[in-house]
């Protein structure tokens, strides 16, 4: 479980803008945009949790006004205000609790439906549509890269990105077979059908990945021709 810490926050701030006060910090642009974007995830967590914390003092004020006066339309700012910062708190809570190793990443999802035909794949067109508004409601951003239309109507795949922070971490529980009993739009006798669909989701991988080659791992063979040597080197697989 992920532990807030706002003072270590505060100082790995500190330490990331001291980089960039360097002379030399502009030379690698890659590295200067990935230490920009880390200062701008720390400033909304911190923004956050000072905004929480300013409301929930502004909250204890109206607490002990309410108590000298009694009045009513204070005490209704209190609920309003209340149930409004219930559910900020439990916002942030999950916010943090997003600490696997590419839950701050873009998510990558595919979609397929299964057997049944149109009544599978418009289950599965159905689905695309959820998470494109999930995602536009939560402020993110949503790149259709491949999209296969179903024969009639629905779709055969489709391949999407949604891209914003904690995109993977929100989006990977949705893996699976997802499953759709309903009495069927496309069937005349309008009989119960039941549909499936498929959901990969992956996190998009950035470019400073490092990857181990554990020389076990790896098997090399020599081949002796009459007139040359020839070596190749043949890898069993990796990992990263």
């Amino acid at each position: 479980m992920s532990h807030f810490d706002i003072v270590k926050l505060g100082q790995e701030l500190k330490q990331l803008e001291e980089e960039t006060a360097k002379q030399d910090f502009w030379n690698n642009s890659s590295k200067s945009n990935k230490i920009l974007l880390q200062i701008k995830k720390i400033k909304n967590k911190c923004n956050k949790y000072n905004m929480i914390k300013q409301e929930t003092e502004n909250l204890l004020e109206l607490i002990e006004l309410v108590q000298l006066e009694n009045d009513t339309e204070i005490i209704n700012d209190i609920i309003q205000n209340t149930l409004k910062m219930k559910k900020e708190v439990e916002k942030f809570e999950l916010e943090t609790l997003l600490c696997g190793k590419y839950d701050n990443n873009n998510a990558i999802i595919t979609i397929h439906p299964g057997a049944g035909g149109t009544e599978s794949q418009d289950w599965a067109e159905m689905l695309y549509r959820m998470y494109t508004r999930w995602a536009t409601k939560n402020n993110y951003k949503v790149k259709e890269l491949d999209y296969l239309d179903g024969e009639e109507a629905g779709l055969k795949s489709v391949t999407f990105e949604i891209m914003g922070e904690n995109a993977y971490g929100y989006m990977k529980c949705e893996k699976g077979v997802h499953r759709l009993v309903r009495i069927s739009p496309f069937d005349a006798g309008g009989r119960r059908h039941t549909s499936f669909a498929s959901i990969e989701v992956l996190p998009e991988i950035t470019d400073d990945i490092e990857i181990e080659i554990n020389s076990d791992d790896l098997r090399i063979d020599t081949y002796r021709a009459s007139r040359c040597r020839r070596t190749t080197y043949k890898q069993n697989f990796f990992s990263s």
